[in-house]
C-alpha cells in the first residue's frame, strides 16, 4: 500500500510517500528541478520523517543548489544545425534524408545522420541513442580493464544505462558496475574517473577515507575529472522523464 503527501519542511516542499514494503526511510533530489522526496514506510510519523530531512538539509541544499546551477542543453529535435558532443568534443548535427535506413558517422567537425524520408524526431532520437550506446560500448571496454589492472579488481559485468541522477552505480555484493550513457559525451578521463569510483566500492563500499584515498590513488586526477562532469552541459531534462531510456 502506498500514499504521498506534500509538506513544507525546512522552507521547501518534499514530496513523501509512505510504503508498506520499506522497512528504511530514504531521500532523493530529483533532476531537473532539484524536487525532495522522502520514501519512508507506513508507520513512520510526519515528526520522525521531519526530522530526518532537517538533519540532512545541509547536504540536500547542497545536491539541490548545484543541480539548479549546472547549465543543461536546450530540448533536442534531432535536427541539422544542433549541436552535440561525443568525448567532450562539441560536433554540428548534419541530417540527410534518403533510403529506408539509419546511418550515422562522425567527420572532424560533423556528426551526420542519414534517416529515411519522414523519420520522426521520436525515431531519430533513438537512432542517436543507440549510435551513442554503440560508442560508448566500443571504448569502455579498454579503459575498464585498464581500470581494473591498476586497481587489481575486476567487476563480474559492467553495462549502460541512461541514469537522471548518477553517473554511475556498484552493486558490491553481485559485483555489477552500471555506466551512465551521458558519458559518452563527456571526456574519457571522466569515463575513467566514474570506473575508478565504482570499482573502488568493491575495495570499500562507502565513502570514507579509505574510499577517497583509494580514489586518489588509482585515479590523480579525479578532482579535474569531477569538475569537467559539474561543468559541461547535461542532456535536456523535463520533469517526469523517464530513467530508462
Amino acid at each position: 500500500m502506498t500514499n504521498s503527501t506534500i509538506s513544507t519542511i525546512g522552507g521547501l516542499s518534499v514530496e513523501i510517500t509512505r510504503k508498506s514494503s520499506l522497512k528504511n526511510m530514504y531521500i532523493r533530489v530529483n533532476p531537473p528541478e532539484g524536487i525532495i522526496t522522502v520514501s519512508a514506510p507506513n508507520n513512520i510519523g510526519d515528526e520522525a520523517i521531519k526530522n530526518f530531512v532537517l538533519k540532512r538539509m545541509p547536504d540536500i541544499t547542497k545536491v539541490r543548489d548545484r543541480m539548479l546551477a549546472q547549465v543543461r542543453q536546450s530540448k533536442r529535435e534531432y535536427v541539422s544545425g544542433e549541436s552535440c558532443y561525443l568525448w567532450g568534443k562539441p560536433y554540428m548535427l548534419q541530417v540527410i534524408y534518403a533510403g529506408n535506413r539509419y546511418h550515422i558517422e562522425k567527420t572532424t567537425n560533423r556528426i551526420i545522420m542519414t534517416a529515411p524520408v519522414g523519420a520522426t524526431e521520436e525515431n531519430r532520437k533513438k537512432a542517436m541513442t543507440e549510435w551513442y550506446r554503440s560508442e560508448l560500448k566500443r571504448v569502455f571496454p579498454a579503459v575498464l580493464k585498464q581500470c581494473e589492472d591498476r586497481i587489481s579488481i575486476a567487476a563480474n559485468a559492467c553495462n549502460v544505462k541512461y541514469m537522471k541522477t548518477r553517473w554511475g552505480s556498484c552493486n558490491v555484493e553481485k559485483k555489477r558496475i552500471l555506466i551512465n550513457l551521458q558519458l559518452v559525451k563527456k571526456p574519457v578521463d571522466c569515463l575513467e574517473y566514474v570506473l575508478t569510483h565504482e570499482l573502488v566500492h568493491l575495495l570499500e563500499k562507502n565513502h570514507n577515507n579509505r574510499f577517497r584515498n583509494l580514489v586518489e590513488k588509482y585515479c590523480p586526477n579525479w578532482k579535474e575529472a569531477k569538475q569537467l562532469l559539474r561543468d559541461m552541459p547535461l542532456d535536456h531534462m523535463d520533469q517526469g522523464d523517464d530513467a530508462n531510456e
